[in-house]
């Protein structure tokens, strides 16, 4: 019989916790303890069920002791739904766990189930987060981490190029990483992330409003008329739209400062601060008024308000960039 643990970071410990609701890392918390036991015993037996396959008397069936002490890992999915029988089993397991098997709980937190999640914390399990990441920063820190994971280093604005690209999907975002990593020698820039990931809806939209801010009005109108031909939602584009002219409009009346500082009163990345202050570069309050009216009658446009929605949009994109110029001939 093993000795239980406090927690722990060995991936072999008795009992592993995995809590929340993200499945890439709830499913990189099993990849591991399964990864550690095959190291220790290649011959490792993997059991993974799910909560209405752990009926009662499952789990001692499971951990019954073998002639050959053969290592196992048992892992129940979604054990916040586990019967009432089937929780006695694990909580009484846990007070008596066997040796050479570990036992990983997935548990998606809350008050469902929170008895068991209780009794498990109680015994030592080794504890992983598994968060649903619900807020852009969230995404960003992610991908700095995944790329820091690989040994590789990415600027802040491939980093944040990749989340807008890529959107909220970390699986997708992973995956985004891994193939820049094994791709690309040095580090990995935002000219990169464009080079392989400017077809998606998100990066599009943002490549017609950075162009429409800088004043660049054809190589906008041919982000926009590209956009629309690989399918790219106007609606995404005029958000684009609004949250560049917002950005101008917030950095040119907020005092002068440090990006770092100016990052925290506007609630911007410090990178953003410096790519807006360059975008800013020519434009005036008047402008930016003028901007944000023209942008909100194509928002109008778009969604029902208007009988051509793509000359509504090329209207805002030409009065936004016109716009961005305002200042220059005062």
């Amino acid at each position: 019989m093993a000795t239980r643990k406090a927690s722990t970071d060995d991936p072999l410990a008795p009992l592993t916790l995995a809590v929340g609701q993200e499945d890439l890392l709830l499913d990189r918390a099993v990849r591991q303890v399964v990864a550690a036991a095959r190291a220790a015993d290649a011959d490792t037996d993997v059991r993974d069920l799910t909560a209405d396959q752990l009926q009662p008397g499952t789990l001692a069936e499971l951990t019954s002791p073998s002639l050959f002490a053969e290592r196992k890992v048992v892992v129940v999915r979604d054990a916040q739904d586990l019967s009432a029988d089937s929780v006695k089993d694990v909580k009484a397991y846990l007070g008596a766990p066997v040796e050479e098997i570990t036992l990983v709980l997935l548990h998606a937190g809350g008050a469902k189930g929170k008895g068991l999640l209780d009794a498990a914390r109680k015994a030592g399990a080794r504890e992983v987060a598994c968060p649903r990441t619900t807020k852009p920063a969230e995404r960003l820190t992610f991908v700095r981490s995944e790329f820091r994971a690989l040994g590789r280093s990415a600027t802040p604005e491939a980093c944040q190029a990749l989340v807008d690209s890529i959107g909220s999907d970390l699986r997708e975002l992973a995956s985004a990483v891994s193939q820049l990593v094994a791709d690309i020698e040095g580090t990995i820039d935002e000219a990169v992330v464009g080079r392989y990931y400017t077809g998606r809806a998100e990066a599009s939209s943002f490549t017609v409003a950075d162009r429409a801010v800088e004043g660049r009005v054809a190589e906008a109108l041919e982000a926009l008329r590209w956009s629309l031909s690989t399918g790219v939602a106007p609606v995404l584009i005029t958000s684009a739209l609004a949250q560049a002219v917002r950005a101008i409009g917030k950095l040119s009346s907020a005092r002068g400062g440090r990006p770092a500082d100016l990052a925290r009163e506007l609630g911007m990345p410090p990178w953003k601060i410096d790519r807006v202050r360059q975008q800013m570069r020519g434009w005036s309050p008047d402008g930016v008024a003028v901007a944000l009216r023209a942008v909100a009658e194509a928002d109008e446009g778009v969604k029902g308000g208007g009988a051509d929605p793509e000359y509504a949009l090329e209207k805002a994109v030409v009065t936004v960039a016109r716009a961005a110029r305002s200042g220059r001939a005062r």
